[in-house]
């Protein structure tokens, strides 16, 4: 190979400074879910304060405190679920400001930890772990309709399912910040009229703030830390909030680190409902041991048809997050790996399928196990992200971490470190016995960032080092709107790549190179043709019209 490559011809960049009409339309729905979120798609504070608290409602974070309390006592269940709300703020802000600042999703930021082949793993666990807290909270409200009306419970899980997809179509900024913000207010009342009904009724404790455990705790540690590492099983929430964080404009970073992702959040959702939570199990007279189904039966058989209706809107606010995550990443998994190109409507239903069949299955008897162990590879995934937050705060270029599909390799050394801490963690948790149980999610934690900081130090690079680069061809990278040549569609210049497969090396978007293989194939002979020789200098005339701001 000579010193110098061959001199690079590259076509110009067919450049505005306005938004594409067609993407624009298709927001409406997909909410740029393979690409990266531009400026003049961000939510304003408030509307993403409502989307977001969606994730607030939820029988699941009742249920959860009183087991705690029953395993370990309400004072170590608190002192657990306090530090679980501190660690989750902590991490959040940090995580809440960094999508904001990038307008990545989780799918976009794992291509840059674990290689484009390696993120589709990350999507394909997040939307599973989605569809799976789709079917618990679905199943609560199929329940609670099936306690009050009678009939065949099959056919509620089905008009759980029928009812909840249309809510979800609309996306974020178009729909479910007005929706959830609409049933936010009846899910208070609810909740405080379930308290003060049980606080009035025969059955009330007195002493539900000192009870102890009901049996001594099989534990290889205090209480308290018992409840953190429960609370720590819903990790899940910190990757959900990278998928909406990415909504957040810049200049409401703060507040949003604070109140919509950060401490106010946590402490109604894991302080509030906590406390209720307890109470209400304690106050409730329930059929059979302990569970969502048994909480529902208590809370129905309590309010009557209000019991109905405030299960109904706490669930269906929880749901709308839970499903449109799913099919945003079951779009990220499908047209990474198969190359399939479906609007998320499309995945929207397909989700909807799977969580109407696993809801006819013994679902419970599964499904705690499948979450155990998912819970497991998500408290790796989220020591990964942090360490790399950490690490790169400068990103690789422009302040940003390289996600374009062409300029990361297919695996990284990331991914070991994912996949090493996580198999350890559920080795732990599978034959550790009390210890396994008690330390395994902070020991795969600790693991995953030493692994991932291991695995930074180790020689070679991560990114695929090539030329003719479009953001350099641009004043503004978020301002300006670059055509891709396969889509014919205008993305902001912040994702866009020259594409080594065509004469010219067109311009092409995040996601037509995910799904080109011709693409990617000559993006990795690019590199390699890069390596160890100078750059080549390219020409590149550019064809922009006077910039006219939005």
């Amino acid at each position: 190979m000579s010193q110098d490559l061959d001199r690079v011809i590259q076509g110009p960049l067919e450049v505005s400074y306005t938004d594409d009409e067609h993407v624009v339309r298709h927001a409406a729905t997909e909410d740029y879910t393979t690409h990266i979120m531009p400026m003049t798609w961000r939510s304003g504070r408030f509307s993403l304060t409502m989307a977001w608290w969606a994730m607030m409602s939820g029988v699941v974070y009742l249920v959860t405190a009183a087991v705690v309390a029953l395993a370990v006592g309400t004072v170590n269940a608190l002192i657990g679920m306090t530090l679980a709300a501190i660690a989750f703020s902590a991490a959040n802000f940090l995580f809440s400001r960094y999508a904001a600042r990038t307008g990545l999703t989780v799918a976009l930021l794992s291509r840059r930890l674990f290689g484009h082949g390696g993120a589709a793993l990350a999507s394909l666990l997040f939307a599973g772990t989605a569809i799976y807290y789709a079917v618990f909270e679905g199943s609560v409200v199929a329940v609670a309709l099936h306690r009050y009306f009678g009939g065949a419970l099959e056919i509620w899980y089905l008009a759980v399912v029928v009812y909840s997809i249309p809510l979800v179509v609309g996306g974020v900024r178009r729909w479910l910040d007005k929706l959830n913000g609409v049933l936010l207010p009846f899910y208070m009342a609810g909740l405080v009229a379930a308290v003060v009904l049980a606080a009035s009724s025969d059955t009330a404790s007195s002493d539900w703030l000192t009870r102890g455990p009901e049996a001594a705790p099989a534990l290889a540690g205090p209480g308290w830390l018992f409840a953190f590492v429960t609370y720590l099983g819903m990790a899940i929430l910190m990757m959900f909030t990278i998928d909406f964080a990415r909504f957040g404009r810049k200049q409401d970073e703060t507040f949003h680190g604070v109140v919509t992702f950060g401490p106010v959040f946590y402490l109604l959702a894991f302080l509030v409902n906590g406390l209720a939570g307890i109470f209400l199990v304690d106050s409730l007279a329930t059929d059979g041991p302990l569970s969502e189904s048994s909480v529902v039966t208590g809370i129905v058989d309590l309010m009557g048809i209000f019991g109905v209706l405030f299960i109904l809107a706490t669930q269906t606010r929880i749901n709308t997050a839970n499903f449109y995550l799913a099919s945003t990443n079951l779009e990220a998994f499908f047209s990474r790996v198969f190359r399939v190109r479906m609007p998320r409507v499309a995945w929207l239903l397909v989700a909807g399928v799977l969580a109407y069949l696993l809801m006819l299955t013994d679902v419970l008897s599964y499904l705690l196990a499948a979450l155990a162990w998912q819970a497991v590879f998500i408290i790796a995934w989220v020591g990964v992200a942090l360490t790399h937050v950490a690490l790169n705060r400068r990103g690789d270029k422009n302040g940003l971490p390289e996600f374009r599909p062409g300029r990361v390799k297919a695996v990284t050394p990331g991914l070991a470190a994912w996949f090493l801490a996580a198999g350890c963690g559920i080795l732990l948790l599978t034959l550790g016995g009390r210890f396994g149980a008690t330390w395994s999610s902070l020991v795969t934690l600790v693991l995953s960032v030493v692994l991932y900081l291991a695995a930074s130090k180790l020689p070679g690079r991560w990114l695929l080092d090539r030329p003719g680069d479009p953001r350099d061809e641009v004043a503004d990278i978020w301002e300006a709107r670059v055509k891709c040549h396969r889509c014919g569609h205008s993305y902001t210049a912040v994702e866009m790549d020259r594409d080594p497969s065509t004469p010219d090396h067109a311009a092409i978007c995040a996601a037509c190179g995910i799904t080109s293989a011709d693409f990617l194939r000559a993006a990795r002979a690019d590199a390699g043709r890069t390596a160890g020789a100078k750059r080549p200098e390219a020409t590149t005339p550019v064809t922009e019209p006077d910039p006219v701001k939005q």
